[in-house]
């Protein structure tokens, strides 16, 4: 097909996050979709290996990078965004619906900083909307439910679809982080469903499945619809919704949400320094009902 990429992923095995180098095989021209930034919670230290390892592929190839796409504000890992930009100059884009999610953590983590109408990205992407690399053109697709501002990349036969899906053997995404919603989810999925069935499919993270012993980060769209355990043909929009809130319920806050929210919101620049150069992440802390707020203040 006309327009297909070339692609090289790069898989981040701390955080389970696949990120792309995808460009034109003709000009050379090409986008760096979800970077990670290599962050220890434990000591606070960052690092750009992750980043460094991209770009030193992308020099190999002889790949220019215009774009780094990020699919939504991820809740697992920083965004190497910026070093990207810093080092090529690419731009940073997201979907438009970024606002509403900035809207939603900016007063919870006092990010008075952040900057109005989604300004710390380059460009805020639109339903539909495309941009045009080389001889490829990047469609650009709303896929909300997971948070309000995803999206999902389609380049000639390929999807990148963020945290929309997982392998057919892991499921589906979780939709209970603020704006989230399991109805809105299966709408969207049921989006990239309807795409022909040889499309190929490219997951943002991978938790390697029971039973299998490789990390894997693409399917197929025919795939999906046979086999996906949540979301398989045959899955009644209710039932889907019911198990996904079920088991939502079940699950643990990601190691990293705290800083990644924080950082990620802000197109990966960490918050301001304060007078003496240090840059602080803020932990909010709810005291559950019945805890003695005077015992421990």
């Amino acid at each position: 097909m006309v327009g297909d990429p070339e692609i090289q992923a790069f898989f981040d095995e701390p955080t389970n996050t696949v990120t792309y180098l995808v460009w034109d095989p003709d000009s050379r021209h090409g986008v760096a979709i979800d970077p990670v930034l290599d962050f220890d919670p434990a000591s606070g230290v960052v690092n750009d290996d992750s980043v460094a390892e991209l770009l030193a592929a992308a020099q190999a190839e002889g790949v220019t990078i215009d774009w780094v796409l990020e699919t939504h504000i991820h809740a697992d890992h920083l965004s190497g965004a910026p070093l990207i930009k810093a080092r090529t100059g690419a731009r940073i884009a997201i979907g438009e619906h970024v606002r509403e999610v900035q809207n939603i953590f900016r007063p919870i983590f006092g990010a008075a900083d952040v900057k109005a109408e989604g300004g710390d990205f380059d460009r805020l992407l639109k339903d539909g909307e495309r941009i045009e690399v080389g001889g490829l053109s990047i469609e650009v697709i709303h896929t909300p439910g997971h948070t309000p501002a995803c999206v999902s990349y389609r380049i000639g036969n390929s999807v990148f679809v963020g945290d929309t899906l997982f392998m057919p053997d892991y499921g589906t995404a979780r939709t209970d982080f603020p704006g989230g919603d399991a109805r809105t989810l299966y709408r969207s999925i049921h989006r990239l469903l309807a795409l022909p069935p040889e499309t190929r499919l490219f997951m943002c993270h991978d938790y390697k499945a029971p039973g299998r012993d490789q990390f894997a980060w693409e399917t197929t769209v025919a795939e999906e619809r046979a086999a996906n355990r949540h979301v398989h043909e045959g899955v009644a929009e209710d039932d889907f919704v019911a198990m996904r809130e079920e088991r939502d319920r079940t699950l643990c806050t990601p190691r990293l949400l705290i800083p990644s929210i924080q950082v990620n919101m802000r197109a990966g620049r960490f918050p301001p320094a304060d007078e003496h150069g240090v840059r602080y992440l803020r932990v909010p802390v709810t005291l559950k009902e019945g805890t003695h707020s005077r015992a421990i203040s």
